[in-house]
């Protein structure tokens, strides 16, 4: 079906039309070969708040952003190469429903589903293109993901020390390894983290303590498959996610 469909005048309308949509700002997306299998409004669940994100499925490729007029204009493209892409079901837990975890290494985040079916065929669509371009490139899935950040509504305090409260002037910060809420004094080091960043980025004291003799694993963001159990529990290391609109620390 995707093969029939690469080289369709409709397809290649679709995706022009979802180009448009961005304006001059998004990144070019028709090219030869790619074909948008479906796209949907998720929820995404961001530093600050759950958001709701427009979502493109390419064959190749995963893109999203910001919604400013629905099915017209979308801002602050993303797009992630699906072979770097790994899902994972999440657990419903009160109002946060039909989820699951985009994980990369470079970005890791947690998106939800009005439905439940709904939820299924973007994960059964994902999976499918994602094997299917490992199946041609003959690539190995990738075993390294970016942590998801911890929301900041999910830590008063710091989730490293546990003394540390946060207020207007002692502000939260993320470890990019572990994904933590932590305060100042426990997230001074940086730390080169190739796959996330060129320059050296924020970590807390225990993942640069781990990372600089060389124990990167203990560090590592497990048990993603249960990321509502971190909701409860803030020493879990199933973590969350950052803000789109927020570059801050």
């Amino acid at each position: 079906m995707v093969d029939r469909l690469a080289n369709s005048e409709a397809n290649t309308r679709r995706i022009s039309i979802v180009e448009n949509c961005f304006g001059a700002a998004g990144q070019p997306l028709t090219i030869p070969g790619r074909v948008l299998i479906g796209e949907g409004v998720l929820t995404k669940l961001c530093r600050k708040k759950p958001k709701a994100r427009q979502f493109f499925l390419l064959n190749d490729i995963l893109v999203y952003g910001n919604i400013v007029i629905q099915k017209k204009k979308y801002n602050k493209q993303r797009i992630i190469p699906l072979e770097n892409v790994t899902i994972d079901s999440i657990k419903d837990e009160g109002d946060l429903r039909n989820g699951w975890l985009i994980k990369t290494p470079t970005k890791s985040f947690a998106v939800y589903a009005a439905t439940a079916t709904e939820k299924s065929e973007w994960m059964n669509h994902i999976n499918k293109c994602v094997t299917d371009l490992l199946s041609k490139s003959g690539k190995t899935p990738s075993n390294e993901y970016a942590a998801v950040w911890v929301p900041d509504s999910e830590a008063t305090v710091c989730m490293r020390c546990q003394k540390a409260k946060f207020t207007p002037v002692n502000h939260r910060h993320h470890c990019r390894k572990c994904g933590f809420v932590v305060c100042g004094p426990c997230s001074e080091k940086r730390f080169l983290l190739p796959s996330q960043s060129s320059k050296p980025v924020r970590i807390c004291d225990f993942c640069y303590d781990l990372l600089s003799t060389g124990d990167m694993a203990t560090c590592q963001p497990t048990r993603s498959d249960s990321y509502s159990q971190s909701l409860k529990s803030p020493l879990n290391d199933v973590l969350d996610d950052d803000d789109d609109d927020d570059s801050s620390d």
